[in-house]
């Protein structure tokens, strides 16, 4: 029965074209059955966290095989190409996730602080809701800084997805010695981009860290 009137509900959001409503009454319909927003709050953000492990090791692969190819020796260059290019999207593919994951979270936080500013109006006490909203604030803040840190990752994967593109399109169309030796001087550009992205995941994932901790009221 709960279902069937969130999607009648839903329906009618969804043709109002109101974002923010559709997003407070999915997570209403999940408050309902006793599934908090806070705690969807912690597995979005757990699962962005393997998003991007997972994406780290995309990007490392893809810089292995463009390495491998750079440094062809022997054997079939066709082969070693069309590993690079399954690398790259396998990394187009985990950058997507990231995205997305990075958007879930977003969506539900949005949720849940403005229930928790409306719920700080009902609250009479004024020793307590200042206590209250003074968490709400420390919450912010820190949510804040968990998004940054992940929307600098999201961003800094683009310049280098944009490098494996160019230059796995320009071996599709020149597949031999002579077009590896022209690509020669990307590898270390290359190599210092992810080094650089795979840096920024891991101050990402610590920060997701110290989130879920302060949300668990571990810290």
């Amino acid at each position: 029965m709960v279902h069937k009137i969130f999607l009648a509900v839903l329906s009618i959001l969804l043709v109002s074209g109101c974002q923010s409503a559709i997003e407070d009454a999915y997570f209403s319909m999940w408050d309902k059955i006793g599934v908090e927003k806070r705690d969807i709050l912690v597995d979005r953000v757990e699962d962005a966290q393997d998003s991007q492990k997972d994406a780290q090791e995309e990007f490392a692969d893809a810089l292995e095989q463009f390495s491998a190819l750079i440094n062809f020796d022997g054997g079939e260059l066709q082969d070693v190409y069309e590993a690079l290019s399954d690398e790259y999207e396998d990394s187009k593919e985990s950058a997507e996730e990231v995205s997305q994951r990075i958007d879930s979270i977003e969506s539900v936080a949005n949720s849940l602080f403005r229930e928790w500013e409306e719920e700080l109006e009902l609250i009479s006490n004024p020793s307590l809701r200042n206590d209250s909203a003074n968490k709400l604030k420390t919450t912010k803040k820190r949510y804040d800084n968990l998004l940054s840190s992940m929307r600098k990752v999201e961003a800094s994967m683009q310049p280098v997805l944009a490098s494996f593109q160019n230059n796995v399109l320009y071996l599709k169309h020149n597949l031999n010695a002579n077009a590896i030796n022209a690509l020669q001087g990307e590898l270390n550009t290359i190599q210092t981009d992810v080094n650089a992205l795979i840096k920024e995941m891991n101050q990402a994932i610590e920060e997701s860290d110290s989130f879920i901790s302060s949300i668990r009221g571990n810290d």
